[in-house]
């Protein structure tokens, strides 16, 4: 089991070039990555992204990285000649109309505008994208590594959990079968006390008991629930992406405990109903965070 939040980093370098990519990842029901690489570096997004869907599968991921040149750099400087001429022409002819001094130099003529043109080379595609995914691939390690480590701490938080819901479960199950004759009991000495006599019409009594026991019969809730945990606790144990059978499995969980809590008649039976569904609603703010 993973978590869906994380962070890591990863660096990729040749000699001449260093790349810098930093992975950041929080909940999202779905796969969604969000890259920033200019119209320059946009041959790289595919192998970047490749990357990380090849680990991750849910999860908003945004991706932040550097690139500089380390080593020699490929670009060159060229002076347009015939523009600079035309500059200082210009320059002489405003020094002679106004009388102003001569102040032409070498570094005041390449400062002028577009005197100077600067080139590269064409870059070689291949070096770079194998870069980045170097960096990219060391960087989902690192984010996977995180993933994990809070996917430890969050399997054993629900395993804790849903096992505070299967033993309620088994209190429910216990004291189920006596809701129905406690009501018998109750109902028997509330009619002795109101008619004031002990002759009690024993067939009336057992139609209200029947129609009670009817309406407040929980067994089928029950064995859909412990289906529910069992599958549950099963999910837990995977080795694949969980998040959406847990995320399932509480809805279903979710809808059993609360048509036991809208029959159960019985003070003790809704103090554990109560009880389940808070741990139900804990178990669904951890599984938010679930891969």
């Amino acid at each position: 089991m993973k978590s869906m939040t994380g962070y890591g980093k990863g660096e990729a370098a040749d000699g001449k070039r260093k790349v810098t990519i930093e992975i950041k990842a929080v909940n999202n029901r779905f796969l969604d990555i969000g890259t920033r690489f200019p119209k320059s570096l946009s041959f790289v997004e595919d192998c970047v992204k490749k990357q990380i869907q090849e680990v991750v599968k849910r999860g908003t991921l945004d991706v932040y990285y550097t690139y500089e040149m380390t080593g020699d750099t490929d670009k060159s400087v060229e002076l347009d000649v015939a523009l600079a001429r035309q500059y200082i022409d210009a320059a002489r002819n405003a020094r002679a109309e106004f009388d102003l001094p001569d102040d032409i130099t070498a570094m005041s003529v390449i400062r002028m505008p577009d005197v100077l043109k600067v080139t590269a080379a064409e870059e070689n595609r291949e070096e770079i994208t194998a870069l980045f995914e170097k960096a990219a691939k060391e960087a989902v390690a690192a984010l996977d590594e995180m993933r994990i480590t809070e996917g430890r701490s969050a399997k054993s938080d629900l395993g804790r959990l849903v096992g505070n819901i299967s033993s309620a479960l088994g209190s429910v199950r216990l004291r189920a079968p006596s809701v129905v004759a406690d009501y018998k009991d109750k109902l028997a000495k509330r009619i002795a006390d109101l008619l004031d006599t002990p002759a009690i019409d024993e067939s009336r009594i057992a139609t209200e008991v029947a129609i009670f026991a009817d309406k407040c019969d929980i067994n089928e809730e029950i064995s859909r629930l412990t289906s529910h945990i069992y599958q549950f606790n099963d999910a837990l144990e995977s080795s694949e992406p969980q998040g959406r059978r847990l995320d399932f499995l509480s809805q279903e969980m979710n809808r059993e405990i609360n048509t036991m809590g809208s029959k159960a008649n019985d003070l003790e039976l809704s103090k554990l109903v109560i009880g389940m569904k808070n741990e139900l609603e804990k178990i669904k703010e951890q599984i938010r965070n679930v891969e």
